[in-house]
């Protein structure tokens, strides 16, 4: 009779990818003749797994062909792990975490939920844990604001990061966030100057430090959280100074060139890792995080043990002397990039008398000094 054949990894209609489209369509016949296997009790190992074996291929094909944008939006998938996910656990499926206590407020204006903080315990690690939290549902989403943190959260990350320093704690930070909200009341509360102050603080710290981008990495909203000794990043995230939809808005006034901006942006993990701005880039499963969530997080959870077993075998000062170079570093020695796409100009309308002057070549460069 053979073993069974489970049916893992699958997908929906309501969150898949349009290039995820192929691979849906083969799963829903596989989940026909599952299906059908269970209630009359056959054995259709024999026409599942030539199936199963066509579905693997396919997405490693897909996989292959994946471009920056298409990276980008497995980064937002809406069932991709998340910080609850990997620190706790969520939907029945076991966190990475041992031990958990959450750490709220920054004693000065509020508690801000798109930001969780507190002491954690892996193994024999005991550390402090740092992640942006975007929610599942619309309540959540809400309350959490979508992940874009006001300035009262980067306050209370770095006031529980100079506890940690203090009890000489190792830092973990899980960065997910699109970027830090932009609204009148945050920066009226000083959001540029809490996302520097915590960039400098996060330099000087005598405890280890790892940074891990699980999903969306965006801009200062990242940085707030993302300096360390080891910066990681998931192989379907993104890192970046500005969203693709953001960039494009700026250079083609149209959000519709997302895909372009993000070629342009070199925000992929494989990228970041060759321009030397991250250390290690964590493989996910076959076609995503979201696909297989529960050995996401067992890859994740090998890599934090793995890097914090190294971490503290160092003296502080090795390590704060190793820190300070390579952020020193940064942009220097890197072999040369191939070329990025064109960007084209905005071409000028008919009577836009102000387009069709940018157009015009100046010719100021060609006069001569006085």
């Amino acid at each position: 009779m053979g073993e069974p054949v489970t049916l893992t990894n699958k997908t929906d209609l309501t969150t898949c990818l349009p290039f995820e489209r192929p691979v849906f369509e083969l799963e829903r016949k596989l989940e026909e003749l599952q299906a059908l296997s269970d209630s009359a009790s056959m054995n259709l190992n024999g026409e599942l797994r030539p199936l199963l074996e066509k579905r693997d291929k396919m997405l490693v094909e897909i996989v292959g062909r994946l471009g920056p944008w298409e990276r980008v939006q497995i980064a937002r998938h809406p069932r991709r792990p998340q910080f609850r996910d990997y620190a706790m656990g969520d939907q029945g499926r076991p966190g990475m975490l041992d031990e958990w206590i959450e750490l709220r407020g920054d004693r000065l204006f509020g508690d801000d939920k798109a930001i969780s903080t507190g002491f954690a315990r892996l193994g024999r690690h005991r550390f402090l844990l740092i992640g942006h939290r975007k929610g599942r549902d619309t309540k959540e989403k809400l309350a959490c604001n979508f992940g874009c943190a006001h300035p009262e959260g980067y306050r209370k990350a770095l006031q529980k990061m100079k506890l940690a320093d203090r009890f000489g704690l190792p830092i973990v930070t899980l960065i997910n966030t699109p970027g830090a909200y932009p609204g009148i009341g945050a920066e009226e509360r000083g959001q540029a100057w809490a996302i520097a102050e915590n960039i400098l603080e996060m330099s000087a710290l005598r405890v280890p430090t790892l940074c891990i981008v699980i999903g969306e990495g965006g801009s200062g909203g990242a940085l707030g959280i993302g300096v360390g000794d080891r910066v990681l990043m998931l192989e379907h995230s993104y890192y970046s100074v500005i969203s693709p939809e953001g960039c494009a808005a700026i250079l083609w006034k149209s959000g519709e060139k997302a895909p372009e901006a993000a070629r342009a942006l070199r925000l992929t993990s494989e990228d970041l890792l060759r321009l030397k701005v991250v250390d290690e880039v964590v493989p996910e499963p076959l076609g995503g995080a979201h696909r297989d969530a529960a050995t996401m997080v067992g890859t994740l959870k090998a890599a934090v043990v793995r890097h914090l077993d190294e971490l503290t075998a160092m003296d502080a000062d090795e390590r704060l002397s190793l820190r300070y170079a390579k952020l020193r570093a940064f942009g220097n020695g890197l072999p040369p990039l191939d070329p990025p796409p064109e960007v084209p100009a905005p071409k000028a309308e008919k009577g836009d008398r102000k387009a069709e002057k940018a157009e015009k070549p100046s010719d100021r460069g060609d006069r001569p000094a006085k």
